[in-house]
């Protein structure tokens, strides 16, 4: 029972170290509620607030201007400022963000609800992404905060699939801060297999391969020619790559699965008779009504 508490008291306290890690990169901005101590005058204790101006009126200084710095910043503003007005010879100050300012943090991308979420304190990404609702299927799971301020510093998430990862990975959101959940990509698999349409790339490495593609399809049908599978890749130009894959020979091992790429096209064709024929513009041509799937 101890050892369980002594790791719960470790883990609360990397948190807690992590947070405030964070919180000291972040800049003050106005209507925050500071916490600022110096060392050995308690009398010097206060908890000023920012006024719309930037400026936090401190006791026996006047307003000091803080808006724009770092909590560390706003500490040796302070101590300039007590030594500057011979209040304190060798000043040790400490600057905190107690509260923030209520701020929106805009949830974009997919998500089922998108939108402006007031906060006053620092969230989790989970808690944010849970107030808009959760991502939707076509989620990609790397997810970008970026920062308020600190000349859009951008943060990266990976939501994984393994509740520990994602949880113990989890990165805070601040007030101002923008939360975006791109869409993943998607591959497609075409022709003569159980369930024809669009897959989203949506696994914990955003990967999936041809093999893969037609499980997620249902398999082949017994009518269908794997040995005449075709993949269609998207090129820079906007033209397609058109090349055969032995589906047959990967399925026995003699030949490599292969991996795709977002927007790959997957085609079995049908019998020896009707479908093979088909070219590259008439298969891409279906995409558009395909369904897509979320695995």
């Amino acid at each position: 029972m101890r050892a369980r508490s002594l790791v719960l008291l470790v883990a609360i306290g990397s948190c807690s170290m992590l947070m405030h890690a964070q919180e000291g990169k972040l800049q003050i901005g106005p209507g925050d509620l500071l916490h600022v101590q110096v060392f050995n005058t308690p009398e010097l204790e206060q908890h000023p607030r920012v006024s719309e101006s930037g400026d936090a009126q401190l006791e026996f200084l006047g307003d000091v201007h803080l808006s724009g710095m770092t909590p560390a910043e706003a500490a040796k503003q302070i101590e300039q400022q007590l030594i500057a007005d011979q209040l304190v010879l060798h000043p040790q100050v400490t600057v905190s963000i107690e509260q923030y300012a209520t701020q929106a943090v805009s949830v974009m991308g997919e998500v089922h609800q998108p939108g402006s979420y007031q906060i006053t304190a620092p969230r989790t990404v989970i808690d944010m992404l849970a107030l808009a609702g959760g991502v939707t299927p076509s989620a990609d799971r790397t997810i970008t905060i970026k920062r308020h301020g600190l000349d859009g510093q951008k943060i990266s998430y990976f939501l994984s699939n393994n509740a520990n990862a994602a949880f113990d990975k989890d990165v805070l959101v601040y007030p101002g801060d923008t939360v975006l959940v791109e869409k993943a990509g998607i591959v497609y698999v075409l022709g003569d297999v159980r369930d024809p349409g669009g897959y989203v790339m949506d696994d914990n490495q955003s990967k999936l391969t041809a093999l893969q593609m037609i499980a997620h399809a249902g398999g082949l049908n017994k009518t269908s020619v794997p040995a005449h599978a075709r993949l269609i890749r998207k090129k820079p130009d906007g033209s397609f790559d058109e090349q055969n894959i032995q589906i047959a020979k990967m399925q026995k091992g003699k030949e490599p699965d292969i991996a795709l790429e977002p927007g790959d096209i997957v085609y079995v064709p049908f019998s020896y008779i009707k479908g093979i024929g088909l070219g590259a513009s008439g298969i891409t041509a279906s995409v558009a009504s395909a369904a897509v799937y979320a695995h």
